[in-house]
């Protein structure tokens, strides 16, 4: 009797397990869209099926605590915290020492002036050169900085302010703060912040909707995202 009892939950134990990993398989492609449209905004050094791969052990958690009965969509349940475990993964790349951020400042200051003065972004070369640092490092620190201006304004403060904002910015006052901030800037700035944002367009996608090189859109957001910066920190 043992016997059977233990055979028929054996049984009943697998049953849920091909069930929860069916919905997997099932939401693939959805997760791979996801990783795809994310993988647009980075740069060439973060690997797509990194991205792929962190999604799909979140989702495999998520699948063994899933209950249909609170739930009528997997995937609406799933989808948030499958992409901030790729956001989680993007932060895990950026632990960014003091010389680091100083030289991704730098950088910005120096490409955005570029920019104002020839409407492109200066090569690396050019960067070692007026900056005095190794080309190598010029180029890793941009990889940094592309990587951290895909995630949210909140995570950017934390990795670029060398004393930590948030830690005198309660978190639930931060957006409250970051909107009365954006209210202050006119208003292709905030359309800028708000398709990036929150519509999560890319930038060659914001060049489009408002017929601007997506070179200059880079770099207004840049220029946005340090004056938002500068303004947390009471600057």
């Amino acid at each position: 009797m043992d016997n059977l009892k233990q055979k028929q939950l054996n049984a009943y134990a697998a049953t849920i397990k091909k069930e929860q990993d069916d919905i997997v398989l099932q939401y693939m492609p959805a997760l791979r869209a996801m990783a795809f449209r994310l993988k647009e905004r980075l740069p060439a050094t973060v690997d797509v099926n990194d991205l792929i791969s962190i999604g799909v052990e979140e989702m495999i958690k998520l699948s063994r605590k899933y209950d249909k009965e609170q739930n009528d969509s997997f995937w609406g349940y799933a989808k948030k915290r499958v992409y901030g475990s790729m956001l989680d993964f993007l932060r895990g790349l950026d632990v960014v020492s003091r010389a680091s951020r100083t030289l991704i400042k730098s950088i910005d200051t120096l490409v955005d002036q570029y920019f104002n003065k020839y409407e492109c972004e200066p090569d690396d070369e050019y960067l070692a050169d007026a900056l005095g640092e190794d080309i190598e490092k010029i180029r890793d620190a941009r990889n940094v900085s592309s990587v951290i201006v895909t995630l949210g304004i909140d995570d950017q403060m934390d990795i670029m302010n060398e004393e930590n904002t948030l830690d005198r910015i309660e978190k639930e006052n931060l957006i409250e703060k970051i909107e009365e901030i954006l209210s202050t800037f006119d208003k292709r700035d905030q359309l800028v912040v708000q398709l990036y944002y929150y519509e999560e367009l890319s930038l060659k996608e914001i060049s489009e909707v408002l017929q601007i090189s997506e070179g200059r859109i880079s770099q207004i957001h840049k220029r946005l995202m340090n004056k938002l910066r500068e303004r947390l920190e009471g600057k």
